[in-house]
């Protein structure tokens, strides 16, 4: 289940700000991982479980940044590869967690566990969103002639198969579950964000869409890939292969500062360029339960920064037990 989850993560960094009125300086992120909410601020990261027995347990951890060392890796176009690397690790950690506390393993992944299925995850997305894009370009009447076409091509080809594999697991029930609390993630974010309080009620109001979503990055990166792999021209597989593989940083990096202007943006032609990558999340995200909810807002609540809990710009919701059945 850890393995086929990891994917879905959302992977909305937090930022600082300037000092907006009745709302919070500094955003956090977060991720939907098994049966509950991962949240990530500046300082802590808190993941909350819903257990089988209907209580929510959560793991509060701080926050260690590589970038915290290494200044210079705060830089554009440096920091979007560190956040996505920390992100995978932080995720898979939280999922594993979760995995553990809502029953489904019965003990979490050692370290090494961790790092094998992290490479076997790498490895399979190497496989269908580089080798067999790039391999099946060739294949479509017409392009093989044309060194650009076939990049824009093979980017379609990318984009094509990863729509298909959020399709194809969204019909399962377990990551059905996994996108309701991927709304519920959003939907928090949403309020905290808008300086309100974290009831159940506030947080029903707002959308399940949300501009920093993993799911948007993921979009963007199938289509900045395009123009940064058709400068390459159409050598051989052997080196488009490792040529993407090596670019991906290069990609993960201007698709960052893109996620970036996507959550500040109040240009209407600049948000309609990123509308797709909304629309993209009526099918990653589902309306989350009373009982999800619950456990998003318990997640921010540990993980958001103290000086918006010592200001009360946010209170504390009372979050109690309930049945997984909750209304919606």
């Amino acid at each position: 289940m850890v393995g086929r989850a990891e994917m879905l993560c959302s992977i909305c960094m937090y930022r600082k700000g300037g000092i907006l009125l009745n709302k919070p300086t500094t955003y956090v992120g977060g991720q939907a991982v098994i049966e509950g909410v991962m949240m990530r601020g500046p300082e802590y990261i808190a993941t909350a479980v819903r257990t089988p027995s209907g209580d929510i347990t959560v793991k509060k951890d701080p926050v260690h940044s590589i970038n915290e060392r290494y200044p210079i890796l705060k830089k554009p176009f440096l920091r979007g590869t560190v956040a996505l690397c920390e992100s995978l690790v932080y995720g898979m950690k939280s999922l594993s967690y979760s995995a553990q506390a809502a029953g489904e393993e019965d003990e979490q992944l050692s370290s090494k566990e961790m790092a094998l299925t992290m490479a076997v995850s790498v490895g399979l997305a190497i496989v269908f969103f580089l080798i067999i894009p790039t391999y099946g370009a060739k294949f479509i009447p017409g392009v093989a002639d044309d060194a650009f076409r076939l990049n824009v091509v093979e980017g379609f080809l990318r984009l094509a198969i990863f729509l298909l594999y959020i399709w194809g697991i969204s019909l399962t029930s377990d990551i059905r579950r996994v996108f309701e609390y991927h709304g519920a993630e959003h939907k928090t974010i949403w309020t905290y964000e808008s300086g309100e309080e974290l009831t159940v009620e506030n947080v029903k109001k707002h959308s399940r869409l949300h501009p920093r979503c993993g799911t948007n990055f993921l979009l963007i990166v199938m289509f900045v890939s395009i123009f940064v792999f058709a400068f390459l021209g159409w050598p051989n597989l052997g080196v488009r292969i490792v040529s993407r593989i090596l670019l991906m940083p290069v990609v993960a990096g201007i698709s960052y500062e893109l996620i970036r202007l996507a959550g500040r943006t109040t240009n209407p032609v600049l948000q309609s360029l990123f509308k797709p990558g909304l629309w993209l999340q009526y099918l990653t995200t589902k309306e989350p339960h009373a009982d999800q909810i619950e456990v998003a807002i318990r997640a921010l609540n540990e993980a958001k920064p103290v000086e918006d809990a010592a200001s009360g710009l946010v209170s504390a919701a009372v979050v109690q037990p309930q049945s997984l059945e909750g209304d919606v």
